[in-house]
């Protein structure tokens, strides 16, 4: 969080107000000592400068609804996490890895690094979780492999 002083004669605006206000996009600020007054700063992560968000104690909650075809789960994660944030905390859930877990929303995959708010997520919004096809494919070759080893008979004496 950054503060930064201003003064009341860079934000003129017609504002029907006393004369320790100081107009601010059309909302009367008051103002402190001496004719300036503190506006507090945020920085998003995308790198945007903005004021910030009053009312807000802390970062904001939103539940999403994550379907992974027969059953679905609902998280509860910041509303400035990543999707690979995301995909952690489902690995808790559906026991499926990171790495093997593909995160579609409005139906585009999703990269690790795209945060939820700039993509779109608001409040109980739905992503849907596919498992990686080329790893569900790899883990179904190792299966079938370790099965037909253990299939296969064995001699417990050796013939000379």
């Amino acid at each position: 969080m950054i503060k930064l002083r201003y003064s009341k004669r860079l934000f003129k605006r017609s504002c029907s107000s006393s004369k320790a206000t100081a107009c601010v996009g059309g909302n009367a600020v008051a103002a402190g000592g001496g004719g300036a007054g503190e506006i507090e700063w945020e920085v998003r992560p995308g790198g945007m400068l903005v004021q910030k968000r009053e009312g807000r104690g802390g970062e904001e909650v939103v539940l999403v609804r994550v379907s992974t075809g027969f059953s679905w789960h609902d998280v509860s994660i910041g509303a400035t996490s990543t999707f690979g944030e995301l995909k952690v905390r489902l690995s808790m859930v559906t026991g499926l890895e990171p790495r093997e877990q593909r995160l579609l929303f409005r139906g585009k995959e999703r990269e690790d690094g795209d945060h939820l708010h700039m993509v779109g997520v608001r409040d109980k919004d739905k992503v849907l979780l596919l498992e990686d096809p080329a790893l569900k494919d790899m883990k179904v070759r190792a299966a079938l492999a370790a099965a037909q080893v253990l299939q296969s008979p064995c001699h417990p004496f050796i013939q000379v």
